[in-house]
């Protein structure tokens, strides 16, 4: 009874640092100031899930992973997003992550970043799925290259590379086949490359 007196209900074995690691542009500060780890509370006391859903609510952070390291340590791992596009309301500038998840406001686009350009981009957002999707299936180099993702549907997912050539994908279906052709139908001349009937892809 006494050892479990100490262990639950002092703070000989209580919290007395927190450790953040994995991030990059949230700072640490800024996570030890959302989790609210209460120090020197028993370590078996403190609330881990509680504290992950917490840290999981900074916009920049997209997985969390709390965990005691004993004999006083609070050790908090976070992944942070990674962004994949802007998208620009009309008022308000966006990052997109690569899930598709809008998770911070910026006030000028970063280079090198393309622009979703549809009538709505979130997670749950079919259009935005299927250009996630699609943009999974592309080589990286090609990837790189694009500066902009359109989808009137989850249908007519096309981009825009740098060149200032399209790309007309369709859906998000057959992708890998159709990324093995859009690589052969590029070395021919054109402005439009479709390549959502693999079968029968054009240049125009």
């Amino acid at each position: 009874l006494g050892l479990a007196y100490v262990v639950l209900f002092t703070s000989l074995l209580g919290v007395r640092s927190v450790e953040v690691t994995g991030n990059r542009d949230v700072g640490a500060d800024r996570v030890r100031e959302v989790a609210e780890v209460p120090l020197q509370r028993a370590m078996l006391r403190v609330d881990t899930d509680a504290i992950a859903e917490r840290v999981a609510e900074i916009p920049g952070v997209a997985t969390v992973d709390v965990s005691r390291s004993w004999p006083s340590t609070i050790e908090i791992a976070v992944t942070e997003r990674t962004p994949a596009g802007v998208y620009d309301t009309g008022s308000t500038l966006y990052l997109v992550d690569t899930g598709g998840v809008v998770y911070k406001e910026i006030s000028r686009r970063p280079q090198g970043l393309p622009e979703f350009r549809l009538s709505e981009v979130g997670a749950r957002n079919p259009e935005t799925r299927a250009v996630v999707s699609v943009r999974k299936a592309l080589p990286r180099q090609l990837r790189d290259k694009v500066t902009e993702w359109r989808a009137d549907s989850p249908g007519s997912v096309e981009f825009t590379l740098r060149s200032g050539k399209t790309v007309r994908w369709g859906d998000a279906s057959d992708s890998d086949r159709k990324a093995k052709v859009l690589g052969a139908l590029m070395t021919r001349k054109g402005k439009v490359y479709d390549v959502s009937s693999p079968e029968l892809p054009t240049v125009s």
